[in-house]
């Protein structure tokens, strides 16, 4: 998309990225004794090298940035922390009403059920703040709604300080931690790090491979 000599869509890139930068939590990549929990509750791999070898991520749009949008802006967002056995775990709720945490998420369309990341990331937020139970809302591109609830749950807690403890002990001895295939492995920036691409061969038809299976 251009207009005269100025390329827009490289324009928008670029407000994206900046904005992206601007709303990242800001993370100490030499202390490993505090542990964030946007790094906890995902691939600790890629958190692994987002600390001991970057590189930027590509951000597809404004609605990738929804959650850290609402939390500068500061309405019931808090920050707060967790000892989990000497680490320090960090965490920040996008919104807290009474005795409920809330976190906002955006989405490509209505997920059926949360994100195991996002449920992780909700019960860590009960934990931290003391609080019974919280509410994850999915918001698509065309501003539909959909809301998953949690009860505060220890089982689910003691699992992501598994993680936390993990991620601490990895970081200090300096080793890579194992692969955790998952559906956003091919979107992340790191992919060429955790599998080899090759091409074998050459290409087959689709006449070809619909004749495999004659004599």
């Amino acid at each position: 998309m251009t207009m005269g000599d100025r390329d827009y869509r490289s324009l928008i890139k670029n407000s994206i990225d900046a904005i992206g930068r601007e709303l990242d939590t800001p993370i100490d990549a030499k202390d490993a004794d505090t542990i964030h929990l946007d790094e906890a509750v995902r691939c600790l791999r890629r958190a692994y090298f987002d600390r001991t070898d970057p590189l930027p991520i590509e951000r597809r749009g404004f609605n990738d940035l929804l959650s850290g949008l609402l939390r500068k802006l500061g309405y019931g967002s808090k920050e707060g922390g967790y000892d989990v056995g000497g680490v320090s775990l960090r965490g920040r709720a996008d919104m807290i009403v009474d005795d409920s945490v809330i976190l906002y998420r955006s989405a490509p369309e209505a997920p059926q059920n949360p994100h195991a990341a996002d449920m992780l990331f909700l019960n860590a937020c009960l934990w931290i703040f003391d609080k019974t139970d919280g509410v994850i809302i999915y918001i698509t591109g065309d501003r539909k709604e959909t809301s998953f609830s949690l009860s505060k749950n220890k089982k689910m807690f003691e699992e992501l300080a598994r993680r936390v403890r993990v991620l601490n002990d990895l970081l200090k001895g300096g080793k890579v931690p194992i692969l955790e295939p998952s559906e956003e492995c091919s979107s992340c920036q790191y992919y060429n790090r955790c599998y080899a691409k090759e091409k074998v061969g050459r290409s087959v038809s689709l006449t070809e491979l619909m004749g495999m299976g004659k004599d």
